[in-house]
């Protein structure tokens, strides 16, 4: 983790008590999801019985992923890592084709829209997101997205110090982040899912990292 900004570089590794911990509560997160799937399964049961489901669309997500270690991150969600920033989206019914993945990029904003869009209806601010019923009508249509990625955090919070800050891009590929202290990353989601490597600096990506740098900006 030397390549990493100091509040993470500065972590000791896991001890065998962290990890023992950290498997636990990921084990006991997972088992919670059993009572989640049986609830959504009464819900649907109960739209297919009044006829509704059909005629219903059911969106499945989550406002934030957590850590269990990763990153020797025993526990918390302020961090701009995929465990924290990348969460599930399911979507069914109406104007969404049967067995049908989507690899372009979404975001929580884009959920209004396209509740508004499958309601027919007219928001009265402006929204900003967009409808993600027409990313599903054209699943291999690449619309290359760019996502800003914000955190703002004065008060510590799930044991995070105070001040955990950020802004960062993420395209479908690469994710730079600038946080408050200055110190700047960038991954390549392509070849280091687990962002184990900060490219800051690397002279290969530097036309990469001057082209995010001034999106973000």
């Amino acid at each position: 983790v030397s390549d990493k900004p100091a509040s993470i570089a500065g972590r000791d590794p896991l001890n065998a008590n962290q990890v023992e911990n950290a498997t636990r509560n990921y084990r006991c997160r997972a088992e919670s999801l059993l009572a989640i799937d049986e609830s959504v399964g009464r819900v649907v049961d109960a739209l297919r019985s009044a006829g509704e489901l059909r005629n219903t669309l059911i969106i499945y997500t989550s406002d934030n992923g957590f850590f269990h270690g990763e990153h020797r991150i025993v526990t918390g969600k302020n961090r701009v890592y995929e465990e924290a920033v990348r969460v599930p989206l399911l979507m069914r019914g109406p104007g969404v084709p049967k067995g049908v993945s989507v690899r372009d990029l979404s975001i929580n904003a884009d959920l209004a829209p396209t509740i508004a869009d499958a309601a027919d209806a007219e928001p009265g601010l402006a929204e900003d997101g967009v409808s993600l019923l027409p990313f599903a009508a054209e699943p291999q249509r690449a619309h290359g997205r760019e996502l800003l990625i914000e955190q703002y955090s004065p008060d510590g919070e799930d044991g995070e110090p105070t001040g955990t800050e950020y802004q960062a891009v993420r395209t479908s590929r690469y994710k730079y982040v600038a946080n408050a202290t200055g110190e700047i990353e960038l991954y390549d989601l392509r070849t280091d899912p687990y962002e184990l490597t900060n490219l800051h600096a690397n002279a290969a990506y530097a036309e990469v990292e001057s082209a995010l740098s001034a999106r973000l900006s």
